[in-house]
């Protein structure tokens, strides 16, 4: 995971699920080299960035249902 936080998030294109609610989610913004992630509920509040390598093996695991909570 990268450890920078990133707040310019009118510099990112940033997008949700089309499954997703009325901010109930989290959007996606995918610029060279990294992918970022923050809560819908809170554009200004903070996001998680981590590298392209590390979101695919993320996808990965959720695609298995490993993660699924029991």
């Amino acid at each position: 995971m990268i450890t920078e936080d990133h707040r310019d998030g009118a510099a990112l294109d940033w997008r949700k699920s089309s499954y997703s609610g009325a901010n109930a989610c989290v959007e996606v913004a995918r610029p060279d080299g990294a992918v970022f992630v923050r809560d819908s509920k809170d554009l200004a509040g903070p996001s998680l960035a981590f590298t392209r390598e590390a979101w695919q093996s993320f996808l990965a695991e959720v695609g298995t249902g490993s993660l699924d909570q029991a």
